[in-house]
């Protein structure tokens, strides 16, 4: 696990909270939880979101 990713328990307890999850209308993406860590992890460096590093995927 990342520093900046959330716990399993933490994931858990968010994930059906969340729009674009499966049965939800509207597209699914391929990975909600990846986005979440994305959000947290610029939120606690205070990056730009076009400055996350790769294993975030590509930033658009």
């Amino acid at each position: 696990m990342h520093r900046y990713a959330l716990r399993d328990d933490q994931w858990l307890r968010i994930r059906d909270m969340l729009p674009g999850r499966e049965g939800h209308v509207g597209g699914t993406p391929p990975d909600n939880r990846l986005f979440v860590d994305a959000v947290i992890f610029c939120y606690r460096t205070s990056i730009p979101w076009r400055d996350l590093p790769s294993r975030y995927d590509h930033w658009k």
